[in-house]
């Protein structure tokens, strides 16, 4: 998969249409069709056989000990997967909507973490796309949010929250996640996990 697959930014405007880094610029917005929260009607989006599926296919995903395996079922949920793609152990793909992940060639997803394509609100759902550029990491326990694009080389470290998108060669840490470097000189050393440079344990982690 080339830099070029997923990177054109969309069509109202490059990858930083919005104040959170396009991706509200880019998810799609469907009204709640009653008065409850819209995860009350997730049977009028989705077949319920449909995500029952999904579901199983996720769990063998999510626990299968052969790279080669999780890489074939992601493609079986309707993912695009690059070549050498490594998902981690436990790492979650969206349960509802997993045909908008393209992860790019030799793309790393640390164990547990989890990649979102929707999110149920009160008064609407969204849906988005989350593109992964090649050979990006994204490290342990991180979660990335609807519509989030990841640039080529970008490291997201653990535990992160990704809302805004990556760009290329980047390392964001935190909750929300920023990007290390520039005027935290502390940061600008910090390892790809976001431990201090001084931090004996680092390595271990």
């Amino acid at each position: 998969m080339s830099d070029d697959d997923g990177g054109e930014g969309p069509a109202n405007g490059g990858i930083d249409d919005s104040s959170d880094g396009g991706r509200h610029g880019r998810v799609q917005r469907h009204p709640t069709p009653g008065r409850r929260n819209s995860l009350r009607y997730w049977t009028d989006v989705k077949p319920v056989w449909r995500v029952t599926l999904n579901y199983l296919l996720v769990w063998i995903a999510r626990i299968a000990p052969s790279l080669r395996v999780r890489s074939w079922v992601l493609r079986r949920l309707g993912a695009t997967v690059g070549d050498g793609v490594s998902w981690g152990l436990e790492a979650t793909p969206d349960v509802f909507w997993p045909e908008l992940i393209t992860l790019g060639d030799d793309v790393i997803v640390g164990y547990d973490s989890v990649i979102l394509c929707h999110e149920f609100l009160q008064d609407e759902y969204r849906t988005g796309e989350v593109v992964v550029g090649d050979r990006a990491m994204i490290g342990a326990k991180a979660v990335i949010l609807p519509g989030v694009r990841i640039g080529a080389d970008a490291q997201v470290a653990a535990d992160s929250l990704v809302t805004r998108d990556v760009p290329a060669g980047a390392t964001v840490a935190g909750v929300p996640a920023k990007e290390m470097g520039g005027d935290d000189p502390a940061s600008a050393e910090a390892g790809p996990d976001g431990s201090p440079p001084d931090d004996p344990d680092a390595a271990d982690r």
